[in-house]
């Protein structure tokens, strides 16, 4: 017996799917979305963060943590070009997203999660708010390093895990406001070992008996995203083409 055709659904822009993506979270926990690039993925969580905004504050996010490519946009290096000594990374402190980086001791939390991954070390400058990367070699440290596009996609990766978790525990203030995660492509950089672990990182995460909070992800990344799938079984699915038609 041939299975049903999936129901298509059509809508006249992305704030109108972002309404429905949220009315579907009242009644699910996780939605998946996978979708080519170029359909409007990172443009769709967008438009989902702003349906919670404050009218009278429009730079204040009022229950969405995110990660997509504005999230990554939130470091930038300073490579040092004149001295070619002190690289590091930059935070954007105006961000919420960094709201915990001086009394919550983020190195800590990051480097449990960091270490499944890559191999160099980190220190945060909470003053200064940059972040200093090394790597042993030959047993001697090498400090002020320039990490890799796919190192340091990872460093901000588990950057957002440590918030995460921080936003599921209900006695962590800084971090309450957090009702939604949305999550977009976050494996864009990694190989196939990676985005496999990172989605079986990701789903044991997601599925903690004390996480109450709800989740989107979207993905263009065909691995990833059955991988996803097999991690939380329970989660309602779509397929996204098209800027704004699902099914």
């Amino acid at each position: 017996m041939k299975g049903k055709k999936p129901e298509e659904q059509t809508f006249v822009d992305l704030t109108s799917l972002a309404t429905y993506l949220r009315a579907e979270l009242e009644n699910k926990k996780t939605i998946l979305l996978y979708a080519y690039n170029g359909t409007g993925k990172t443009r769709l969580s967008m438009e989902f963060k702003k349906l919670a905004k404050d009218g009278e504050d429009e730079d204040v996010d009022r229950d969405t943590l995110y990660f997509n490519a504005f999230t990554e946009d939130l470091f930038h290096w300073d490579n040092d070009i004149d001295g070619d000594t002190d690289r590091h990374l930059t935070l954007n402190s105006n961000s919420r997203f960094f709201a915990g980086l001086a009394d919550l001791e983020m190195d800590n939390r990051i480097r449990p999660l960091l270490q499944r991954y890559v191999d160099f070390d980190f220190r945060i400058d909470t003053q200064e708010q940059v972040v200093r990367f090394s790597r042993e070699v030959n047993g001697t440290s090498v400090e002020n390093i320039k990490v890799s596009r796919g190192e340091e996609n990872i460093f901000i990766w588990c950057f957002f895990l440590a918030i995460v978790e921080l936003a599921m525990d209900p006695e962590i203030d800084v971090y309450q406001w957090v009702k939604y995660i949305y999550i977009d492509d976050p494996i864009s950089s990694l190989d196939e070992h990676n985005a496999i672990a990172v989605a079986n990182h990701l789903g044991q995460l997601l599925k903690k008996p004390a996480n109450q909070l709800k989740t989107v992800l979207s993905s263009h990344h065909t691995l990833f995203f059955n991988v996803m799938c097999n991690e939380i079984g329970k989660a309602k699915r779509y397929f996204l083409r098209f800027l704004a038609t699902m099914c």
